[in-house]
């Protein structure tokens, strides 16, 4: 197969790497998106997710830092040991967000469960998407 290059400049054998490329970038920007409707919006939704202004605010920030985090990473050629470890962080943000939910932590309102739990399942299929192009990379998918 052919190698060909990207508009960064890296090089791919054929389409192999585009996938994990495409879900880093698809994770930064839904992570960048949110992080930004948090900290902007929290006056707003604090009382629509049933979460304080000031959690939310911490959290949209934390998510603006996972995103830049993210876009360095793809920078970089996205390097399988920073992969991994966005892979192994989405799983566990994901399975944290539902056991949050269930125990009870945050006392959210039924709109905050179910978004809740939206992001959860769109954090794990990111990571799925991002683990599937691990492996058409032929990059060692073990965590």
């Amino acid at each position: 197969m052919s190698a060909t290059a990207t508009s960064e400049g890296r090089s791919f054998a054929g389409d192999r790497g585009a996938l994990l490329v495409r879900a880093i970038r698809l994770d930064a920007l839904v992570s960048g998106a949110s992080g930004l409707l948090l900290a902007v919006g929290a006056p707003v939704l604090d009382g629509i997710l049933g979460v304080s202004g000031a959690f939310l605010v911490g959290l949209g920030i934390v998510l603006l830092g996972y995103a830049g985090a993210l876009l360095s990473l793809d920078r970089m050629g996205a390097p399988t040991p920073g992969v991994k470890f966005v892979i192994a962080g989405n799983a566990l943000w994901a399975l944290a967000s539902v056991v949050a939910v269930l125990a009870d932590w945050l006392t959210l309102t039924t709109t905050g469960i179910v978004v809740a739990v939206a992001q959860a399942a769109i954090v794990a299929l990111l990571a799925e998407a991002q683990l599937i192009g691990l492996r058409r990379r032929g990059q060692s998918t073990s965590l």
